[in-house]
């Protein structure tokens, strides 16, 4: 057989098995998508979030939002119809995590409700405090405070997570109490510490107020209650998705030259396939990572052991573990226990997201350790011993330079672009 045709069987076999039929736009760094639905034809449209820029936009004009603009807005049907929605490259690897219940769907006017809740500090029973004030997409999703801070300037006992990738995550808050995204968004707002608020007075205002009180009647049935306030939030969060990282566009090509290790030099007896090779590489040169990093991305389910916890797609299981972190004091917080009352659940904290992870400082469920090379360092150590610590937690023996390889990885591999988003546009 000769070698044009030995590679062409190969080549057969390997796309049938590896799943690697690629197809990316690599002007945008997203994988490429079949043309949305049109609600016309009875089917709906498909959007990929944290691609699709109008979901986030706002409701066009400049200044506050007037009644006219969002009634003439609110008024379409077609911003009502159920999205079918897509993730984009890299997290899409979770898309069977998504999670969105059956009691609601997301529609464009339920994001663009709830993005005016999220960023409207009327929620708070003073008017200072909005969901942004914790989460803020300037300080990637977070706070760049040690715990969040809330009304008259009163400090909680955790840090601030991030709002971003829910859409494939139900159990929220560091300790899990909440049991989807509908019931933590409105947890805050009666919350003593944080917006200082009832729920009871939270949606008196919100049905005094002219425009949420009609934008509310067009997006539900039953106009503003507590629950449709959690909805229509937790539909904006779902439609918080991260962007590609460097790392998502390295692993397509160690995928593919591992599948084709042994015929890569007969790249050039097939023109097609020569061509998705050249579009890989040109992606990794369009967002690149250091040496470091990359060595650093071979540690990180390797020696660093951090895959162990920080897994998928979304780099998190999504379970609670104990770091030992806080666990040195007399009174230390008990995390997950204080839900469960199970034994093994005391110190436990749940895994967050790594994507993106270098824009939300301070770290940890305590807001302790200021930087990334400090939460390695911690791993390193094999955090702080005590008799509820993770078995996943043992010194690592990291060098030096091996520590600062997997800090580089994080910093430079795992960061993504957020979506665009409309911040100020709020009812008048």
């Amino acid at each position: 057989m000769s070698s044009r045709s030995r590679f062409r069987s190969r080549t057969i076999t390997h796309f049938v098995t590896s799943g690697l039929i690629l197809s990316f736009s690599f002007a945008s760094g997203l994988a490429s998508e079949p043309a949305s639905d049109s609600p016309a034809n009875g089917t709906p449209e498909t959007v990929t979030l944290g691609s699709d820029e109008s979901l986030l936009a706002g409701i066009p004009g400049e200044g506050k939002l007037t009644m006219e603009q969002a009634m003439q807005w609110m008024s379409d049907p077609a911003r009502h119809a159920e999205l079918s929605v897509t993730l984009p490259k890299g997290i899409d690897g979770a898309k069977g995590n998504i999670f969105i219940p059956a009691d609601n769907p997301l529609t464009r006017a339920k994001i663009e409700l709830g993005r005016q809740l999220y960023f409207d500090t009327r929620l708070s029973n003073d008017s200072t405090i909005s969901c942004a004030s914790c989460h803020d997409p300037a300080q990637g999703y977070g706070a760049q405070t040690q715990f969040g801070v809330g009304v008259r300037g009163q400090q909680g006992n955790r840090n601030s997570p991030v709002s971003y990738n829910r859409i494939i995550s139900q159990a929220q808050f560091w300790d899990g109490r909440a049991a989807s995204l509908e019931e933590q968004a409105v947890g805050p707002v009666a919350n003593a510490i944080e917006m200082g608020n009832t729920h009871e007075q939270c949606v008196a205002d919100l049905d005094k107020h002219p425009i949420y009180r009609a934008e509310f009647a067009k997006v539900f049935d039953d106009g503003v209650t507590i629950d449709n306030v959690g909805k229509a939030l937790a539909a904006f969060e779902r439609a918080l998705v991260t962007g590609p990282a460097p790392f998502d566009f390295q692993s397509d090509l160690d995928r593919f030259e591992t599948v084709y290790a042994d015929d890569l030099e007969y790249l050039d007896e097939d023109p097609e396939l020569k061509e998705q090779y050249d579009a890989l590489k040109s992606a990794i040169a369009a967002n690149p990572m250091s040496e470091s990093a990359k060595r650093g991305m071979k540690l990180f389910d390797t020696k660093a052991n951090c895959a162990a916890c920080h897994a998928g797609a979304n780099f998190t299981d999504e379970q609670y573990h104990n770091l030992g972190v806080a666990m040195d004091v007399e009174q230390p917080d008990l995390g997950r226990f204080e839900v469960t009352g199970e034994e093994k659940d005391k110190g436990a904290f749940k895994t967050p997201t790594l994507r993106n992870v270098a824009l939300s400082a301070p770290f940890m469920h305590d807001g302790s350790q200021a930087t990334l090379e400090e939460v390695v360092a911690w791993y390193n150590k094999g955090g702080h011993p005590n008799q509820w610590l993770s078995d996943k937690m043992k010194p690592l023996n990291l060098t030096d330079q091996e520590q600062a390889d997997v800090v580089a990885f994080m910093k430079e591999g795992l960061t993504g672009a957020f979506p665009k988003i409309q911040t100020a546009r709020l009812p008048e």
